[in-house]
Parts: structure tokens; sequence; C-alpha cells
């Protein structure tokens, strides 16, 4: 690709989505993420062509935005075409961050083999995209380092065949598309390495087994923080009976996320300083972030959500702020109690707008948290009935990911 047509590509920015999924190691904490391609528009010709799929990532993700500001630290997965590979168009010079991924549907040819193996002796981290073991494959499989088998593809006897085979090959699996605890669970016993789906939102319901004292003592926390009658002195005397949360707290309102003139030195001075409100949605995420059997990634997904949301209501109906936030910050509470929906929101007394939305999918925070939830997954047939512009959507998203990425580092959540 010629250096005038790589320019003439930003033209496509403002149209661009920029999505991440993240990978996690064994022990559930991020190993990575993969960059996803992401586009308002509703031609769907566009989500075709890989070319310019990959293209667009590799632009916005490079030169537009910054990779650090994406994944961070992290490993940065990247679809790549055939074209790619071969060298028709450049590829960004950050063996260190990058990892490869060869699509399955390429045909695999001599041309690949020896570009593959370029491509590996120059640094880059190479993965096989949705693989399903035929012998031809043996030569990429010598010079991959991660294998990915995508769950739905396969029966489980299927599965159980292909990690034989794999094991006799110095290679790390990873199984996508995992949905469910059970998948999980099931790919453990398999022994994978890496593990990429959206099992963490779902809840692991154990029927007769009473939940953990921990949870219970949130829930009862998180009970009176949302009761619609409590006040500031209330709201106080509730944080300082948690020291750990009153510490937490006074971290995250003294951290770079707020710019206060001088140190914050007490839950009554945050009050006073940020509003009853703000300090609620902060002690709600410390609470939230104490369920030490969860990942971590799935506090950060309802931090996403909940910034997602109240960046989106802020546009579309500036009344409902903040409960946008706290409709996204409690969308994936099920899976943080390991309960029903229905049964968590009825031991919290949420105002029925929010209730409305998280159990039925009705009103206009539903309409919020459906879009955000569209881009979080790529819904690209959900994107298309959106009623918000491309551009707020990827910038929303954009803010939210940065907010949140800051929190973290600030606070140690």
């Amino acid at each position: 690709m010629d250096l005038d047509l790589d320019l003439s590509a930003k033209k496509h920015f403002e149209s661009v989505y920029i999505g991440r999924q993240p990978i996690y190691d064994a022990s559930l904490n991020v190993f990575a993420y993969e960059l996803l391609f992401r586009s308002g528009e509703v031609n769907e010709a566009n989500f075709i062509d890989g070319d310019h799929a990959t293209t667009e990532v590799i632009l916005n993700t490079f030169t537009e935005i910054g990779l650090t500001k994406i994944i961070g630290k992290h490993l940065a997965f990247i679809n790549l075409t055939r074209s790619f590979l071969l060298g028709i168009y450049p590829l960004p010079e950050c063996q260190e961050q990058v990892v490869l991924e060869i699509l399955e549907d390429i045909e695999i040819d001599e041309q690949i083999i020896a570009a593959v193996k370029k491509l590996s002796k120059q640094g880059y981290t190479i993965a096989l995209d949705d693989f399903f073991y035929h012998k031809k494959l043996e030569p990429l499989i010598e010079l991959a380092q991660i294998i990915k088998i995508d769950l739905l593809a396969l029966t489980r006897e299927e599965l159980v065949e292909h990690v034989k085979i794999l094991r006799k090959y110095d290679v790390k699996l990873l199984a996508e598309k995992v949905e469910t605890q059970e998948e999980f669970e099931f790919c453990q016993k398999l022994q994978f390495d890496y593990y990429q789906g959206y099992f963490f939102c779902k809840p692991k319901i154990i029927s007769g087994v009473r939940p953990p004292a921990n949870k219970m003592a949130a829930m009862r926390v998180l009970s009176k923080l949302h009761d619609t009658s409590i006040n500031a002195k209330e709201v106080e005397e509730l944080i300082l009976q948690d020291i750990t949360m009153s510490i937490r707290l006074l971290r995250y309102i003294n951290s770079s996320m707020y710019h206060v003139n001088r140190k914050v030195e007490s839950v009554a001075h945050a009050i006073t300083l940020l509003g009853l409100s703000t300090v609620k949605s902060v002690a709600t995420l410390v609470v939230l972030s104490k369920m030490e059997d969860k990942p971590q990634e799935l506090i950060i997904t309802s931090l996403v959500r909940a910034k997602m949301s109240e960046y989106l209501a802020q546009r579309m109906e500036p009344e409902l702020k903040d409960m946008a936030f706290t409709t996204g910050l409690f969308s994936i509470i099920d899976a943080v109690m390991d309960k029903p929906m229905e049964e968590v929101l009825a031991q919290l007394p949420l105002y029925e707008e929010i209730i409305e939305c998280l159990i039925h999918g009705k009103g206009k925070l539903s309409k919020i948290l459906s879009s955000v939830i569209a881009y979080e997954r790529n819904d690209l047939e959900a994107l298309k009935h959106c009623e918000i512009a491309s551009d707020d959507l990827r910038k929303a998203y954009l803010s939210a990911v940065s907010w949140t990425d800051d929190i973290i580092e600030d606070t140690e959540i």
C-alpha cells in the first residue's frame, strides 16, 4: 500500500469503531486483547472486505488513537488477511506487543508458509484463528505460538481430540467463544492456556447453595447505598463502617480522575465536594471490586458500561445521566453475585426505570444500555438499528475505556 492510500484512509476514521475483547490466562488475569474492526456503516460490504477492516484497525490503533490507550501493557491480537501476510500492505513494527492472527479462510500454500516464516523470524508472535486440524496445516502449527480453537465449531469429542493432537506441538491453546461457566470448566479440565468469550458476564447459579458471606454483606451494603430515601449523613456512616471502603473511596476521590484543589481527607468532605450521587457510585464500585472470586475484567466491563452509558445519556437524555451510570454498573450484577438478575434486583431498592431496563429491557435506559452492549460485543445487526451516531459511540467507548484504565491504575481496584 502506498503512502497516499494510507493517508487517505483517515477520512474513514470518524465512522470506524475500535473494540477490544479480553483474552484471559488460566488464572483469569487479562493476557491480551483482540482488536476488533467496527463500523457504523449500514452497508455490510465494509464488513466482508478483510483488507479494509485490517487497515482501519491498524491505522486507528497505531496512528489515530495509540496502542497504549487501547490495551495498556497487554498484547494485541490483530486479524490478518492474505494481503497483509504476503507484505502487500505494511504491518506495525511493534513485534513485542502484537500477535498476528492468521484467519481460517486463508488458503495455505507455499507462499503463505514462506511469509509466515519470515514474520516469525522478525519477532512476531503467530496465532492460528478458528483452528480445525488438517494435515496441510502442520507447517503453520510448527511456526505458531498460539492456536485458537472455536468451541462452537467442534463437538466435545472433536475438541478433546484436537487438544490431544496439538499437545504434541510446542504451542499454547486458546479456547475462544467460551460463553458459559460450564464450557469454561470443561476447557479447564483440558488444560487450555488461554480463554476468550463472554462467560464471565454470566452467573454460575448453583441451586441450594448459600451465597458466600462476602457477597451477602455486599448485597446489604448495596441495598442501603441505593435506598432512595438515604441522606448524606447515612451514606457517610455506612461507608465509615468499612475501613477498607473508606480508604479506597478516598484514594479514588484523590486520584487524577478528579481535579480537586486540595486533598480530600474525609467522607463528609467528599460528599460536600462531589455530591451524594458521585460518592454512592464510587462506593458501589468499591464494593463490587471486593468480589475476590471473580476476574478483574468483570469489574472493568461493568465500569466501561457504566461510564459509556453515562456519556451517551448526556447526549440523549441528560436527566438520566446518573441512572444510566448505575444501570451500566449493575448490568452484570447477576454474574458478580451468581444469582438471577431478578433475584438480585429484588434486594436492591433501585429506581423503577433501572429495574425496567435490566429485567425487561424497556424504557429510555434500555436504548442506551443496548447500544453500549451491542458496541461492546460487535453486534453488527443491532448496531445497524442504533439511534446513536457511530462517531458518538466510538468516542464514548474510547473515553470510557480510558476512564476505567485510569481508575484501575490510580486506585488499585
